[in-house]
């Protein structure tokens, strides 16, 4: 009951009349302080999200990387049918943060064994990543902002797809280049997370997600969702391409054979954990 309540409450943020454009420089204060970003000059935008993902991992192919720096999804959400809004990209452009997590144990792939006491793993696995061969792995976006898909009565419930973040995996070191990526604009890694169950195929397992806890404050006009955790393992990774630049024909099959690129539906994850918070846009007009 109360999962139906707060979704009422997300499509009642949805469906308020559209006010006035504001001006082009946006200062909310106070709890709406983090949508600074949100797209309020967008005339149809009726509500404001702003996720940060401080934890979780992604797999593709044989490699895991935890996140391990904050990764920042913002923008607004028009009204839309069915639980599915239209969403609109972050006011300066920055609608997914490109932040880089470091890949353990770089192109070398050797990390410290577990077994081995903390502090001796922290520095062994150091010193890997910040060599040569080490190794950052960026997720950007890789469509524009309204292909981002975000459903906010699955994404409170558990069922379906609650957000779908079409990507590219962009792979950098001094020998890579500035153009080693995974996916492409023209061809992007599309996941679709949820806060449910997954149905991978084989040799995946199902893996369960979280909505998190949900608190209403503002007077209803903030809700946050803060430990949930987004899920998804049945996403396709392509190889990877454009490494070392004039000599990724060289290049790119080593990149592939270190991370066992590419890679089928089935044989990779990813798994967001954080904080969700939506605004309704007319409340964070009012708090600048």
């Amino acid at each position: 009951m109360r999962k139906l309540f707060l979704a009422a409450s997300l499509m009642a943020m949805l469906l308020l009349p559209a006010s006035q454009a504001a001006a082009s420089s946006h200062h909310p204060t106070g709890a709406f302080a983090d949508f600074d970003e949100c797209p309020l000059n967008t005339e149809a935008v009726q509500a404001c999200v702003f996720s940060e993902s401080n934890g979780g991992y992604f797999t593709v192919g044989s490699k895991t990387v935890p996140l391990v720096n904050p990764v920042i999804l913002q923008g607004g959400l028009e009204a839309g049918a069915g639980g599915t809004t239209p969403f609109v990209g972050a006011e300066n452009g920055e609608t997914l943060s490109k932040t880089p997590q470091p890949v353990p144990g770089g192109l070398l792939g050797i990390v410290a064994p577990s077994w081995w006491p903390k502090w001796l793993q922290n520095w062994f696995n150091q010193k890997i990543n910040n060599g040569l061969t080490g190794v950052s792995a960026t997720v950007e976006l890789a469509a524009p902002a309204s292909e981002v898909k975000v459903n906010t009565l699955n994404l409170i419930t558990g069922k379906g797809i609650a957000l779908s973040l079409p990507v590219k995996i962009k792979l950098s070191n001094a020998i890579l280049g500035n153009n080693c990526y995974i996916g492409s604009s023209s061809s992007p890694v599309v996941i679709e997370f949820t806060t449910g169950t997954t149905s991978p195929p084989p040799p995946n397992e199902p893996i369960t997600g979280d909505p998190g806890t949900v608190s209403v404050t503002e007077g209803g006009q903030l809700i946050t969702l803060s430990g949930g955790e987004l899920v998804n393992n049945s996403f396709a990774a392509p190889g990877a391409h454009g490494c070392g630049g004039l000599l990724s024909f060289f290049i790119d099959p080593l990149v592939d054979s270190v991370l066992g690129t590419p890679s089928p539906a089935g044989t990779n994850t990813a798994v967001l954990e954080g904080v969700l918070k939506t605004g309704a846009a007319s409340a964070v007009r009012a708090s600048e």
